[in-house]
């Protein structure tokens, strides 16, 4: 299914989301926190505190420094620092194991293969248009094999705030020197993708493949139910 809710106008840019876009990103999500958890409990004091320990630091992080909440990143590294900080762990402790369980994660975050159908596809659109991709996510592209895909690739929190807030959108305008109508975003959310582009002026696509509820009750421009369905486009 590829329905138009509206005429799209021309475009010069296309601009994806990763995660649950490109890839399914739940199996691999779950293997990083996995392996940040396996770390962690390695370590007797931490494996000692009562309960989820780790998601007590995160909620105290998110409650008392809310601005990280637009950068994951940032705010697992705080996370981590805090509650290797309530333990009875040396300065250089705190230090090692708070940088060697995130390198856990993010080296488990990085372990993706995007399909051959869906790079092919991604090759084919970079004849016709600039591809750039907006996340919210923490995920080096540089790391797996959409390496070199994109023109660019904007992280909230180090590039803007997250989506839905126009910020990254209004970067890329201004980088790519287009308007905000000659961007068309593809995400598979309602509340931060389309909502997003549609806050930005840009144009929009649903990946409508997940049973997800969104509060957003604002069209996309374009709604598919495969990625693939884009190489209309091309």
């Amino acid at each position: 299914m590829m329905r138009f809710n509206r005429a799209i106008t021309p475009v010069r840019v296309l601009s994806f989301d990763l995660d649950d876009t490109l890839y399914n990103n739940h199996p691999i999500i779950l293997n990083a926190i996995r392996a940040m958890q396996d770390y962690l409990q390695s370590i007797p004091a931490w494996a000692n505190k009562q309960g989820d320990y780790w998601l007590e630091c995160r909620r105290h992080i998110g409650n008392t420094q809310p601005h990280l909440q637009d950068d994951v990143t940032t705010w697992r590294q705080v996370a981590l620092r805090y509650g290797m900080s309530q333990l009875n762990l040396t300065k250089d402790e705190i230090e090692r194991h708070s940088n060697n369980a995130y390198q856990a994660f993010a080296q488990a975050r990085s372990n993706i293969t995007v399909s051959d159908s869906v790079l092919a596809m991604l090759q084919q659109l970079a004849k016709k248009y600039t591809l750039i991709a907006i996340t919210n996510g923490n995920v080096d592209v540089e790391k797996f094999n959409l390496a070199g895909v994109f023109e660019r690739v904007y992280l909230a929190g180090p590039d803007g705030k997250a989506k839905p807030d126009a910020a990254l959108f209004q970067r890329a305008c201004q980088d790519l020197g287009v308007k905000p109508q000659q961007i068309l975003h593809i995400g598979d959310s309602l509340d931060t993708d389309v909502q997003g582009a549609n806050l930005a002026g840009c144009q929009s696509v649903w990946l409508n493949n997940q049973s997800t509820a969104y509060t957003y009750k604002g069209l996309a421009d374009i709604e598919i139910s495969d990625i693939l369905q884009l190489s209309r486009l091309s």
